[in-house]
């Protein structure tokens, strides 16, 4: 089968059941972590549960039942709790840039202070048998509550050193990525930017452009179990020219 045609825009469309994995601190659910270029939105589709976040206002957390829509920018940092049968639409700007590594897991410091360190510890292949693939994302999991819990508390002690802080350290982790970043953005958002901007050229002109390219295009799960990712188990779907919806979403 064919690539499907990129989301509008350039975003990833992804289905995610959230773990419900008993955290250290009691909550179940997914790993904390941020997203250091592109902006998330969750519309809950099935359950109930909380999104914790920490931004520079302080910490929160909102409630997700069926219908809710909760949008965030990168840099915001949060926790996907579930309460029972937490299913979520995760919607990520800029395909591709988080499946290629914009999102920097909660770790505790010293960890994050040493990337070698770091990408040890955020590793996941899917290859492994699913018990062993469930095990090591569960102690991923539990191992970014720790250093999220540290932030937490530190957070709430100095007036938002501690996040800008961990700000710092999660953009040196990315920062080596960042020239591949730019290219995945201009095959998919400035290329979809592009398209629309040629359309209204058309249109200015009388001449309806795109539009004789009219199409419906359903885009079907990939076969197989669902993956583990980092809040939950994503249901994949075929990508198209600007990446998949396979990537850490949460």
């Amino acid at each position: 089968m064919s690539a499907a045609p990129g989301f509008p825009g350039g975003a990833a469309v992804s289905n995610l059941r959230v773990y419900d994995w008993e955290a250290a601190d009691g909550l179940h659910g997914g790993t904390p972590h941020v997203h250091t270029a592109s902006s998330e939105a969750y519309v809950v589709v099935a359950g109930r549960g909380e999104v914790h976040t920490v931004t520079p206002e302080g910490t929160a957390a909102d409630a997700l039942d069926p219908g809710t829509v909760l949008w965030f920018g990168p840099g915001t940092v949060h926790r996907l709790v579930n309460h029972g049968g937490l299913e979520i639409t995760a919607v990520m700007q800029n395909a591709g840039l988080p499946e290629a590594g914009d999102a920097v897991l909660t770790f505790p410091r010293a960890v994050l202070a040493d990337r070698a360190a770091y990408e040890a510890a955020a590793r996941l292949s899917q290859d492994a048998p699913e018990e062993e693939r469930a095990a090591l994302a569960r102690a991923r999991r539990d191992l970014a509550v720790e250093g999220y819990l540290e932030l937490v508390s530190a957070a709430g002690q100095d007036g938002g050193e501690a996040l800008r802080d961990f700000h710092r350290l999660a953009a040196e982790i990315v920062r080596p990525r960042v020239e591949a970043w730019r290219e995945i953005w201009r095959e998919g958002v400035e290329r979809e930017a592009e398209l629309t901007r040629r359309q209204l050229a058309s249109l200015e002109r009388g001449d309806p452009g795109a539009m004789a390219e009219a199409a419906v295009v359903r885009t079907e799960p990939l076969p197989g179990p669902r993956h583990f990712g980092m809040c939950g188990r994503l249901r994949k779907r075929r990508p198209g020219p600007s990446g998949g919806a396979d990537g850490p979403a949460g």
